[in-house]
């Protein structure tokens, strides 16, 4: 964690070192509220960012990467109000995917809103989803 007056960069132990790829997981900012951006978050898992070859699967690691970011923050994905998702290879059945395992982490009457974006590719071979966020905590 480094900290300035206006910033705090959070890049939990849990996650991959983000620091050898130009970002931070996430950085917090203060103001009369807690704001923190989480960078994308991927099913990449551990250090060595192991990912599953299936899509429901990195699906469900992202979710709980993003979780692990949340609660470094004292959030949890109630606080989360904006979502950019980005999908390679977007069809139907992805959507479906995604919108089961949203509803497992998010409160139906209250979701926040969202992006997605279909992409040919993402930072690393195999990766088929990776979702970033915006929370925000008074």
């Amino acid at each position: 964690m480094e900290n300035n007056k206006q910033h705090q960069l959070v890049n939990p132990a849990a996650l991959f070192n983000p620091e050898p790829y130009g970002f931070s997981h996430s950085i917090s900012v203060q103001s009369p509220f807690q704001m923190c951006f989480i960078s994308g978050q991927s099913g990449g898992v551990g250090e060595n960012h192991v990912l599953a070859d299936d899509f429901k699967t990195q699906v469900q690691d992202a979710l709980k990467n993003l979780n692990i970011i949340l609660q470094s923050h004292s959030m949890t994905f109630e606080n989360v109000v904006k979502i950019t998702l980005l999908i390679v290879d977007h069809n139907p059945e992805k959507l479906e995917i995604w919108a089961e395992e949203a509803k497992k982490v998010w409160n139906p009457t209250f979701l926040p809103t969202s992006t997605l974006i279909p992409v040919s590719q993402l930072a690393l071979p195999g990766m088929l989803f990776e979702i970033d966020a915006i929370a925000v905590k008074s």
